[in-house]
């Protein structure tokens, strides 16, 4: 009988110094153990090879996607790429040190309740996330823009060759939606992202126009559509557990260190996803915690 278990993280940034520090707690319980590392590891490319390097050799299978912070171009990398061209590098990188992508065949995990699928999926957003009486993309930003609150990923991600953000948003949307579809819908999905697959999880933000760099309506009933066990994410910064037509989603954040000195990590660095430790059901959605923290750029 296996007796490992599925295990997750995200928003490492480990650019920060104290961030750098937690790495060394990052600890299987057990020989068997996987690891979903759920995006924003870092911003410069040598930083997330090195990581995922470094957790590959702990843990029996680690799985990545990216988050919007490993797509950034900055003065402080080497490499000086277009943010579809740098996820085609990381992606090559990760596959040299056994670290399954969102461009791999999702790998099946064995648990005590049976096998099931895990599935890094990369979704980025498109706008459609705004906030009520505002119509389009242009109202969206202008008025996030009035009120302080633009995305550090306006100035640092460079779609290139795609128009504009959304448009390789729909890209992706439609590929990994594909390949949803052709999976054996008998076997279970965990469904791993950077970015929540549901706009519910947002509904905390303390600055609702933040939510328009957060996902997107096209995956939102992806969750219901497909054999899905349980959703992982993270991006908000605001790590909790909720329920959502009857299925679980986990944030999964460890965020800056302002965020984890005051809240602590009641709950270990990392997020057991299988075998689910909690009770059977909880509230849905879930309520949120009161020291809700707005997510970082």
């Amino acid at each position: 009988m296996p007796d490992g278990r599925l295990l997750a993280v995200s928003d490492l940034h480990v650019g920060v110094a104290e961030n750098r520090g937690t790495l060394e707690a990052l600890r299987p319980t057990g020989p068997d153990d996987w690891l979903i590392v759920a995006g924003d590891v870092a911003e410069r490319v040598r930083d997330v090879e090195a990581t995922l390097g470094f957790l590959a050799g702990r843990f029996a299978k680690v799985l990545w996607t990216p988050g919007n912070h490993e797509l950034w171009t900055t003065t402080q990398d080497q490499v000086d790429l277009p943010a579809p061209a740098r996820y085609r590098l990381l992606v090559e990188r990760c596959r040299a040190l056994g670290v399954t992508t969102p461009e791999d065949p999702y790998p099946t995990w064995q648990g005590p309740d049976g096998p099931c699928a895990v599935a890094p999926v990369f979704t980025l957003y498109d706008y459609s996330w705004r906030v009520p009486g505002v119509t389009d993309k242009q109202q969206s930003l202008a008025r996030a823009r009035d009120n302080g609150v633009v995305c550090t990923d306006e100035y640092r991600i460079d779609p290139a060759p795609y128009p504009g953000i959304e448009d390789w948003c729909r890209e992706r949307v439609a590929a990994t939606e594909q390949a949803l579809a052709a999976h054996d819908p008998a076997l279970p999905l965990v469904l791993a992202g950077h970015w929540p697959l549901d706009r519910r999880p947002t509904d905390i933000l303390r600055h609702p126009d933040f939510a328009q760099w957060c996902g997107t309506d096209l995956t939102a009933d992806w969750h219901r559509r497909f054999n899905v066990a349980a959703v992982v994410y993270g991006h908000l910064h605001i790590p909790r557990t909720t329920w959502y037509d009857g299925v679980r989603f986990e944030e999964v954040s460890l965020g800056y260190p302002r965020e984890w000195r005051r809240r602590g990590h009641p709950r270990g660095l990392l997020r057991q996803i299988l075998p689910y430790p909690g009770p059977p059901e909880q509230p849905v959605p879930a309520e949120p915690p009161v020291s809700a923290e707005p997510p970082a750029p």
